[in-house]
């Protein structure tokens, strides 16, 4: 290309906005255009993500306008909408959501148009025709990844467990009595117990490969969800990464289900399978997400393992800028995990 994308980032002074700030300064068809936050106008972008001193001179900017290609929205849940409706975008720019505001059918609408959901694995040609991307959640990346497969099959029993374990950069950057280092250290916890809120996007992108999946009634999409999928999500003594185990009774042999789970992710560059076992090093800092599986007895076991900041958001929302202009999904995401 040319010219680069020119881009604006709200909400850039958190975690996520941290981590979209570190791969954007090194992508190459880039140019950040305005890194905003009120809270941090006119300090340096490094003086408060200070892992990027020497890598930028960007300086946080209360400012806000449409003269950009793609704006980037790291707000908190619920904030994302409220900004929106109070500071209209032009139409031609393309906008990606780290929040859940539009991830979920009932909710998709703006502008007159709608949200894409952002998984590439799942809708990777949907995407690079959007004007709008939400991107999913994090706890549900790494659990949709860990089922398309089975659903795009119709594989999906009545009954799928999960359980799973995220690091404390998963509850944001706002300090709360369980991220508090002398509570989390050496700690486990188990928290939302079949009530996550991230079950609602899971079960509709389930129910879209595997029609019915969902079950029709006059409960909520959540309590429709959990009678599905029963998730057990726990939070971790360590800062990054996802940890899942799910499993379900299944016919395949073990070796049929690696035939399905390679081929379903043949194309897909950042989702791989593993035949050994694996460990969420393997993916800490990176945008990758490997599945492991296991076949004992009648039930299958689903290991899968993400960083929760990258490819369960800031990552994730880079390669969905990529569809959306036509670049090769993987420009300024190959990056290194560190093994000790």
């Amino acid at each position: 290309m040319e010219n680069k994308i020119k881009v604006g980032i709200v909400g850039s002074a958190g975690y996520t906005g941290g981590e979209l700030l570190r791969v954007l300064i090194y992508h190459p068809q880039v140019e950040i255009v305005f890194a905003n936050s009120a809270s941090n106008a006119g300090n340096s972008v490094a003086a408060v993500h200070n892992d990027l001193f020497g890598d930028t001179d960007l300086v946080f900017s209360a400012d806000f306008h449409s003269n950009i290609d793609v704006l980037f929205l790291c707000v908190g849940h619920g904030d994302a909408r409220k900004f929106l409706d109070n500071n209209p975008v032009d139409s031609s720019v393309k906008i990606i959501d780290l929040s859940q505001d539009y991830r979920l059918r009932a909710n998709v609408s703006y502008q007159g148009q709608s949200f894409v959901y952002g998984l590439p694995e799942l809708n990777r040609e949907a995407i690079r025709s959007a004007q709008y991307i939400a991107n999913p959640g994090c706890f549900a990346t790494n659990i949709q990844l860990a089922l398309l497969p089975l659903a795009a099959k119709g594989l999906l029993p009545k009954d799928v467990h999960v359980n799973a374990t995220t690091g404390s950069t998963g509850a944001g950057q706002k300090p709360s009595a369980t991220t508090h280092f002398s509570w989390r250290n050496n700690n486990l916890s188990a928290y939302k117990s079949f009530e996550h809120q991230h079950l609602q996007e899971i079960s509709e992108s389930l129910d879209q490969l595997q029609v019915g999946f969902l079950p029709t009634s006059e409960k909520s999409l959540l309590e429709r969800a959990a009678e599905k999928i029963h998730f057990v999500p726990q939070r971790g003594d360590f800062a990054r990464g996802i940890f899942s185990a799910s499993y379900v009774e299944c016919a395949l042999t073990e070796e049929e289900a690696y035939a399905l789970y390679e081929t379903y992710y043949g194309e897909h560059p950042f989702t791989w399978v593993s035949r050994e076992n694996i460990d969420l090093k393997q993916v800490v800092n990176t945008n990758k997400s490997i599945i492991h599986l296991e076949k004992h007895g009648n039930q299958l076991l689903i290991l899968n393992a993400t960083d929760n900041l990258l490819k369960g958001a800031s990552g994730q929302a880079v390669q969905n800028m990529n569809l959306l202009f036509g670049l090769d999904e993987r420009t300024g995401l190959n990056l290194k995990s560190v093994g000790f």
